[in-house]
């Protein structure tokens, strides 16, 4: 295929594998997608300015987001811009001042055509191209363990390639289960680090007091129980990479000595003065809005732009579900489970799948150890998973699954209680976003992110 030098050169030290045709005699894969371009033009204290939107930027006054505005009434963080195959979505991240479409102030709209919103003082135009361009897409449907036939996960195989061969930090956005270390996983292995070291740490699962030691160690006698020296996570990592997952977790007060360790490329364990040079590529994952919190006071916006320097968005199942066949030919694979048939497969595309490949993986277990038809009505009851700490006993005695990992359980038991008390709440005081922040006693760009989340 004509592609496959261009990629080797682009990626010499990543292995591609077999070729196409060696690992897909079904259909031919395309490669490339169209996708209409816009731009954004506005004029400020400093002159015109245009900007060519290509995937998602930020839009603000403050120093380090792509959209830089000069306007004392813009928020730091104004607004998110993000283009897709649909139009140009903007969406306002909780700024002091709106953003405004007319007369009419907006949470999120999205622009299918020229048209133009404001912010502060200022009046931005939207622009699309007359003709839309050609997105390349991974000439395979697979890269390294990842898989997927779906355009959307192509365009992140290629994106994935690309951000390889950088050495920047890189920030990972997706639902829970969307396989979001996975990526990270093959990120490093295909980067020129991919001889050393890949160090994870979840910055959801320990309390502050050990997440500072986890991270940068500790000196022998620094805190009781520190009976000898640790080498922390980011130490460890020394030559390769470490994976921050869930970063978004992470308390305020560590986030100034990790943005420390990001500028100055040294760690100073707990209970000690020297600092110690470090060789490490951070790599971060969320399920949560960074952007958000970040305008919220919830995450510091230096240490989000020190790690968002090149960010990947991991698609979730339903928006690929077309990759449906190919992920449970894979989980099934040696189970000795009979190949679904096609009606089988388009009643799993139609479903919502909120937890994602971690629950089609979980569900194709379940057909190999029970058979499909239970496997399907243990499906169907888990469209709105309830958690079963949340249906006390009578004993009044809170249960727990413990044969799931805590971490998986807590984000399950977190989405659930999130749209369990959304759903509630529409029924008390309507749908009105201002309502229900108003008695949910949150900020309004919040409740309309959740909103979305839960498609409510």
């Amino acid at each position: 295929m004509d592609a496959l030098p261009s990629l080797r050169a682009m990626v010499p030290w990543m292995s591609l594998g077999p070729t196409h045709t060696e690992i897909d005699q079904r259909l031919p894969l395309n490669l490339s997608r169209l996708r209409r371009s816009a731009t954004v033009s506005w004029t400020d204290a400093r002159g015109a300015h245009a900007l060519p939107v290509t995937g998602k930027l930020v839009l603000g006054s403050a120093d380090g987001v792509a959209a830089q505005v000069s306007d004392a009434k813009v928020s730091r963080l104004h607004a998110e811009l993000e283009l897709d195959d649909g139009g140009l979505w903007v969406r306002d991240l909780g700024s002091r001042n709106g953003t405004w479409v007319d007369q009419l102030r907006v949470e999120r709209v999205r622009f299918e055509q020229d048209g133009h919103f404001r912010v502060g003082g200022l009046t931005v135009s939207v622009a699309f191209e007359a003709q839309p361009s050609k997105v390349p897409l991974w000439p395979q449907d697979r890269l390294g363990a990842l898989l997927g036939r779906s355009e959307a996960m192509r365009e992140l195989f290629m994106q994935l390639a690309k951000v390889a061969a950088s050495d920047a930090s890189v920030l990972i956005h997706g639902e829970t289960g969307t396989g979001k270390e996975l990526v990270a996983q093959e990120l490093h292995a295909a980067s020129k680090r991919a001889s050393g070291p890949f160090v994870v740490v979840d910055c959801a699962s320990l309390p502050e007091t050990l997440l500072e030691a986890e991270l940068f160690g500790h000196a022998r006698g620094a805190f009781t129980g520190a009976v000898a020296a640790r080498t922390g996570s980011i130490e460890a990592a020394d030559g390769g990479t470490v994976f921050l997952d869930e970063v978004g977790e992470l308390p305020l007060a560590m986030q100034p000595k990790l943005l420390r360790v990001l500028e100055s490329k040294t760690v100073r364990r707990v209970g000690e003065t020297e600092q110690r040079p470090v060789n490490v590529r951070f790599v971060c994952a969320t399920h949560r809005d960074l952007e958000g919190m970040v305008a919220q006071g919830q995450f510091r916006e230096d240490l989000f732009f020190r790690l968002s320097v090149l960010p990947l968005h991991v698609p979730p199942l339903r928006a690929r579900a077309g990759d449906l066949p190919q992920l449970l030919e894979h989980f099934l694979a040696g189970r000795n489970a009979a190949p679904l048939d096609q009606p089988t497969l388009d009643l799993l595309a139609a479903q919502r799948w909120p937890g994602n490949v971690r629950q089609l993986k979980s569900f194709a277990e379940r057909v190999a150890a029970l058979g499909l038809e239970r496997a399907l009505a243990m499906l169907k009851g888990a469209e709105a998973p309830a958690p079963t700490a949340l249906a006390a006993p009578a004993t009044g005695a809170l249960t727990v699954d413990t044969t799931v990992p805590f971490k998986d359980l807590r984000e399950r038991w977190t989405d659930h209680l999130e749209r369990e008390y959304l759903t509630a709440l529409i029924a008390k005081v309507g749908r009105n976003a201002g309502a229900l922040a108003e008695a949910a006693g949150l900020d309004r760009s919040y409740i309309n992110r959740l909103l979305k989340k839960h498609e409510l």
